[in-house]
């Protein structure tokens, strides 16, 4: 990180150099750490410049110019979602900073790094990636200026993007640029985009296909009626030269022809002037580009980006096929330090003292939630760690973290129970183009097995030294009560008195926009919760995740929720409101107001989203039903909708109809009167997710 670092291992200069929003912690949780300590397994000298100041190019000189190229990143968030809430409003902490210090790093830091480091050093190439730019690597919506924005390779003036798990990419980028091939001619790597010249190809074989040809979006036409008495197509008349034999093509071979023409396949999307101003446009790329995600079947896309002879090509290759289970214990076996750097002091750093007992076992999510980010980034296909690579992490924190106590805060990942989870059939998962493998019900062919993630607790569990295994990762309870072992192992062992579950709504309208099961499914594993508690003899409770304003959802939506929580004496302490983050399937219906999960065109369903902010207010309000602060809101809100009949004093009221005179100063009312409506007050409290999404 400093000059002085570098004389001292006796470097003249860095091959890599990373840049990073986030402060340096050397631990896998944090992808600047697993990246330069992969970098590094490979033989590369690697630099780290964390948090660099971005008014001048100065601090990107720090440790003088790269031999190889830049590696930019914003950090393990997007730094837009990192600083603002869901209600754009700027938040007073970041946790990866030292001291939660606010304002270290600047809005769309993926572009502001990019430019400040050609600048510092002109001509050394720019590689871009983490999840900022995963998630921005075509035409996208931003919430946060409300307009269809670019890619972010144009505005980063980046040589090439790397997305999603990207190891392998960054290994073999890497690899051939110190052999000296030049940034702009590795065109081959899978997982990769990158600006080209319109009609560019990587070699004559290949032919475009325009995405409009594979899901047209205009009017949807109806089937024709397979009874229905037609005239009878006229027989094809013999050609002069005779007819020729018919060849009966065998279905290896025509699957083999058919892959090999996928795989010389680019899908032309709508252009960025397209998209930015046609919705429903907008909303068909969405639905291609989602379509396009299995590794197995993916093809290359190719956007547009300018019009006239300044018109450039994004192109963007398949996604990266998955880590295998060697190669993920390989990432997380390198000899990380586990801890800050020690230039931070004794700087606390609160992202750091959440993660630093915790372990990442798995990577992906085969759940596909349209409000979720993590299937566009990770992918749909489980990446699991083998037993022996995690107790190795397990002994590794134990021996060399002076401040663990014996508990291990977290086995999860994405989701605390796909470890391991896949398809029974290889061919099957290649072929799948399904959004979801567990919606709208889990799917025959997924493997919902728990029984190796059970053996890796017990493993756990009798390592010396420790005491406690709690899961901190949210649970996938439609899978977990497929495995009532799983559930009894959890509840019995590994649950601190709270466990997160994210039923999300209640209303089956909002939860098929999201693909989330039924609330049924909750209710299930929430018996089988209590039952394995009270025969463990604990007094345990779930902490259930809602979402406020999430596109489709009505104000009777949100209503009956709250309805639901009040009858299930659910007091909710932080509560999320939707926040569209870049190119999730959510953030389509929210801009486009049209349904990407069906085919989309002019006259298609039409999904209503709660976008002013006194809609938005009260949908938040519902949520906590029970604050004081919000009953004018909501009161306001039921006069509306005319359910007057829930204000009141009685057992089936929402809200009480007077304010409490405790409220007065803050909250203006016409008759100071106190007033209660008052229920079990268990205290359930639900956290705050805004890093977990």
């Amino acid at each position: 990180m400093s000059r002085k670092e570098m004389d001292a291992l006796g470097w003249d200069e860095c091959d890599v150099i990373l840049v990073t929003g986030d402060a340096y912690i050397d631990h896998p949780s944090f992808g600047m750490a697993l990246v330069g300590r992969l970098l590094e397994a490979h033989g590369f000298r690697v630099g780290i410049i964390s948090q660099p100041d971005w008014q001048s190019a100065e601090p990107f000189r720090v440790l003088g110019r790269p031999r190889l190229y830049f590696g930019i990143t914003a950090g393990n968030m997007d730094s837009l979602v990192n600083r603002y809430t869901s209600d754009r409003k700027i938040r007073s902490e970041d946790a990866y900073t030292p001291n939660a210090e606010a304002g270290k790093r600047p809005d769309r830091a993926v572009t502001v790094y990019a430019q400040r480091a050609r600048e510092a050093f002109p001509g050394t190439p720019i590689v871009i990636g983490s999840i900022e730019a995963s998630l921005r690597r075509i035409a996208h919506y931003d919430y946060w200026s409300d307009k269809v924005r670019r890619s972010v390779l144009p505005d980063a003036k980046a040589d090439i993007l790397l997305f999603g798990n990207a190891e392998r990419a960054l290994v073999a980028l890497t690899q051939r640029m110190a052999a000296g091939e030049a940034i702009d001619s590795i065109r081959d790597l899978r997982g990769t985009a990158f600006m080209v010249k319109p009609g560019w190809r990587p070699s004559d074989e290949w032919h475009e296909t325009d995405s409009l040809a594979l899901d047209r979006p205009g009017r949807i036409d109806t089937h024709p009626d397979p009874y229905a008495m037609e005239p009878a197509a006229a027989a094809p008349k013999s050609t002069a030269d005779g007819a020729q034999p018919v060849r009966i093509v065998p279905a290896a071979e025509r699957v083999a022809a058919r892959r090999a023409d996928r795989a010389h396949t680019v899908i032309r999307l709508p252009s960025y002037e397209q998209v930015k101003d046609d919705a429903v446009m907008y909303a068909h790329a969405s639905r291609v580009f989602h379509l396009e995600s299995n590794p197995g079947n993916a093809r290359a896309m190719v956007q547009c980006h300018g019009e006239g002879p300044g018109a450039r090509d994004v192109w963007i290759n398949p996604p990266p096929v998955p880590l295998t289970t060697p190669e993920m214990d390989f990432v997380y076996g390198r000899p990380y330090a586990r801890a800050p750097h020690p230039s931070y002091g004794s700087a606390r750093i609160p992202a750091w003292d959440m993660i630093k007992f915790s372990i990442n076992i798995m990577r992906g999510c085969f759940g596909g939630c349209t409000f979720c980010s993590i299937t566009e980034h990770e992918g749909r296909i489980i990446q699991s760690r083998s037993h022996e690579s995690i107790i190795h992490e397990i002994e590794e924190i134990r021996d060399k973290s002076p401040d663990f106590k014996g508990h291990i805060t977290d086995l999860g990942g994405p989701t605390a129970n796909m470890y391991r989870m896949a398809c029974k059939s290889k061919a099957i998962e290649e072929n799948c183009r399904r959004l979801s493998c567990v919606y709208p019900g889990i799917c025959e062919n997924l493997n919902t097995d728990h029984s190796s993630l059970v053996e890796l607790y017990r493993k756990a569990r009798a390592v010396p030294g420790v005491k406690r295994i709690t899961i901190g990762s949210g649970l996938r309870y439609d899978l977990a009560v497929r495995s009532p072992e799983y559930v009894k192992e959890l509840v019995t062992h590994h649950v601190s008195g709270l466990l997160k579950i994210a039923p999300e709504h209640t209303e089956e309208n909002t939860l098929a926009k999201m693909m989330k099961p039924g609330i049924g499914a909750y209710e299930e594993f929430a018996r089988m919760f209590e039952k394995f508690s009270a025969q463990a003899g604990k007094k345990q409770h779930l902490v259930p995740y809602f979402i406020a304003a999430h596109p489709g959802t009505t104000d009777e939506d949100m209503l009956n929720l709250a309805l639901w929580l009040k009858k299930h004496n659910f007091r909710l302490d932080q509560v999320q409101t939707f926040l569209p983050t870049p190119m999730a399937m959510a953030t389509t219906m929210y801009h486009s107001r049209k349904n990407p999960l069906k085919k989309v065109s002019a006259d298609s369903e039409v999904v209503e989203t709660a976008r002013a902010g006194k809609i938005r207010k009260l949908h938040k309000a519902f949520l906590r039903w029970h604050d004081p602060e919000n009953w004018p809101v909501l009161r306001e809100g039921l006069m509306r909708m005319g359910r007057a009949e829930l204000i009141g004093n009685g057992p089936n009221c929402l809200v009480p109809r007077h304010q409490p005179v405790a409220n007065q100063a803050s909250v203006a009312t016409r008759k100071p009167a106190p007033g209660t409506c008052r229920s079990s007050a268990k205290g359930r409290k639900a956290v705050d997710r805004r890093g977990a999404r």
